[in-house]
């Protein structure tokens, strides 16, 4: 199973210079879990958020999950493509996972401190999974983690904006 493999092939390449399309999988399939589980972190908030931004927020979130649900089909095909199997189901992606879940109970500012908190460790994450698939040579990879890159990085400037108190 690919969690399995996971923590077993991550203490044994710790080097992306060394790595292979196996590697690239793993780091894929953290990358899908935390994806996932900020998918249902935001969608959450956008039901729960209260306050005088309401009508902003439950927008902003609802673009930003939105835009994670559509990005989990192409980690899952790429870990495909690279030959493993996608992680499935909630204790095989809550143990890949490093996110942890919010309060609906959080204010408005709490739950936008919590995901760009998130969203600024899985920028971290996509940056350490690049080395690793430059590593193993695999351009195709690069070019998804790139773009998922880009979206986390524009999805923490909205929040930190949105945070700003000018």
């Amino acid at each position: 199973m690919l969690t399995e493999e996971m923590s077993k092939t991550a203490t044994q390449h710790a080097d992306a210079s060394t790595a292979g399309p196996s590697e690239v999988a793993l780091a894929l399939g953290k990358l899908l879990a935390d994806t996932h589980a900020l998918y249902l972190k935001t969608h959450g908030f956008h039901w729960n958020v209260r306050g005088p931004q309401f009508p902003a927020l439950h927008q902003l979130f609802e673009q930003q999950y939105k835009e994670l649900w559509g990005s989990l089909d192409a980690l899952a095909e790429r870990i495909r493509a690279l030959g493993a199997l996608a992680p499935q189901g909630h204790t095989s992606m809550a143990n890949l996972t490093g996110v942890k879940d919010g309060d609906p109970q959080w204010s408005a500012q709490e739950m936008l401190r919590d995901l760009l908190e998130d969203h600024e460790q899985t920028c971290g994450a996509i940056k350490a999974a690049i080395q690793t698939a430059e590593g193993a040579s695999d351009a195709a990879t690069v070019d998804l983690l790139n773009d998922r890159l880009s979206a986390h990085e524009k999805h923490a400037w909205m929040l930190r904006a949105t945070l700003a108190t000018n």
